[in-house]
């Protein structure tokens, strides 16, 4: 089983961003790609774009915007995160 490719806008200092990676990787995730928009006008500018939302992290799993680290818990409340950490 291989987890889909996880990516998180994130920037330098935001808790929501360690809690959301503590998070994954405490579920078994053991890449993420950072993609730090507080480096870059044009990332920020791209992850607006790409998710409509200005906060960070914003959160993918393989091509699925899962959105924030509320989101995240309110995925793996509900049941859905472990079978879109399972690519199914």
């Amino acid at each position: 089983m291989t987890t889909p490719a996880i990516t998180m806008y994130s920037t330098a200092f935001c808790p929501y961003c360690v809690q959301a990676e503590r998070f994954l990787r405490s579920k078994g995730v053991e890449a993420i790609e950072f993609i730090r928009v507080d480096l870059d006008p044009a990332l920020r500018r791209s992850m607006m774009e790409r998710t409509g939302r200005r906060t960070v992290p914003q959160i993918f799993i393989g091509d699925t915007h899962v959105g924030g680290f509320d989101d995240l818990a309110m995925l793996e409340h509900a049941g859905r995160l472990a079978p879109l950490l399972a690519g199914s």
